[in-house]
């Protein structure tokens, strides 16, 4: 981490080779993000039905979904998500360069390989992973409306002011906070792991496996962290 705000604060600057790591941290895990988000949304608004209709409270699901997808579940589930996708590929990318010494001979070259393989890596998936949560969120809100219009006929308008109603800037800041923080820790460990992998071939796969598991261990105890400083703050 050390190293990569030395690097990164100095040019030159790889633009080029971000953008095309943010094209294929993010514009390449819409699909998969899309599906997710909106199977979310879909399955939470079901979930929370049943126990709302006892005590005749429906009509506050559109806040309730609004309120926990933005607030929780958006940021959580890109993570997660992008923890499986990115990360493996991250450290699988890396890894199999480290052992194939193709980052010692870009070294050897001239060539700055921890700028051009880290920072650009680390840099994109700080930036996209906020994107993708907006994205996420707003798919599984439509998810949410698409089962609420089905069964209360609540109109788009109707719905979106209600699920908006109850969530403060703070809401919104922390949410995008995490996700930066959370783009970043996916990033970092799976570049760390690639990029000091061993034991050949069968190194790769352990450090792929690993950036996963790591990642995801950290972003759940980030996730309790923020909350709490969150919650200190409101």
């Amino acid at each position: 981490m050390g190293r990569f705000f030395r690097e990164g604060i100095k040019p030159p600057y790889e633009g080029s080779e971000i953008l095309r790591q943010c094209y294929d941290i993010g514009v390449k895990s819409f699909a998969l993000i899309t599906v997710t988000g909106l199977i979310t949304g879909l399955v939470f608004t079901k979930q929370s039905r049943p126990p709302l209709a006892e005590f005749g409270a429906t009509s506050w699901l559109p806040s309730l979904v609004g309120i926990a997808v933005v607030k929780s579940l958006a940021p959580l589930v890109t993570a997660l998500i992008c923890a499986g996708k990115v990360g493996s590929s991250i450290g699988a990318e890396l890894g199999s360069m480290k052992v194939t010494e193709q980052i010692d001979a870009m070294d050897v070259s001239g060539v700055n390989a921890f700028k051009y393989l880290v920072v650009t890596r680390v840099l994109a998936a700080s930036f996209m992973l906020p994107m993708l949560m907006m994205y996420s969120a707003f798919v599984g809100l439509m998810g949410s409306y698409i089962d609420i219009h089905a069964n209360e006929q609540t109109s788009i308008i109707t719905f979106f002011q209600k699920a908006f109603e109850k969530i403060t800037f703070l809401d919104y800041g922390s949410s995008i906070f995490r996700s930066i923080v959370f783009g970043f820790t996916i990033s970092i460990t799976g570049c760390f792991k690639g990029y000091t992998t061993t034991q050949g071939t069968q190194g790769v796969g352990k450090s792929a496996n690993l950036a996963v598991v790591i990642s995801m261990f950290l972003i759940f105890i980030e996730e309790m962290v923020i909350i709490q400083i969150v919650n200190w703050l409101r």
